[in-house]
């Protein structure tokens, strides 16, 4: 299989240790230079101008998702030019009573070129894209698609 690495680094700069004003803001870097600002959701004391994890898992769900369909319709012979996805995620509480993303709704919007699949077929895309995406595959949350 195949390794993927993610390194963050944080420093407290002299801010003040306690829950309300510590820095949460990070710097998440990736194994071929990328790097982002993350940080903790507004509401739990982060900054507005980095990505907290919570965004980040919606939207490795959402792309997974993209990725695995994209590669699905090419083998199909679909020519897909376009692909958007306004995807949500819901903080709620698991099973065990925790804080958790516990539903993350992918809303895909499609332009296909020249022949497009029918309805059910366009369905099926989605089943096999969410049944193979690595990300899907490796979480609990439910994930629904809407097609839109």
């Amino acid at each position: 299989m195949s390794e993927h690495l993610a390194s963050i680094r944080w420093a407290r700069n002299g801010q003040p240790f306690d829950y309300e004003h510590y820095p949460r803001d990070h710097d998440v870097r990736f194994e071929r230079g990328q790097r982002i600002t993350g940080s903790a959701a507004p509401a739990y004391f982060g900054s507005a101008d980095g990505v907290d994890p919570e965004e980040m898992l919606v939207a490795a769900l959402s792309s997974c998702h993209m990725l695995t369909l994209l590669a699905i319709a090419a083998k199909k012979g679909f020519t897909i030019d376009a692909y958007e996805d306004d995807a949500v995620g819901t903080l709620g509480k698991n099973a065990e009573g925790r804080a958790a993303v516990t539903h993350v709704t992918l809303r895909p919007k499609i332009t296909f070129a020249g022949d497009a699949p029918d309805a059910a077929a366009l369905e099926k895309l989605h089943e096999s894209a969410h049944r193979n995406c690595f990300i899907a595959s490796s979480v609990k949350t439910e994930v629904v698609v809407e097609p839109r």
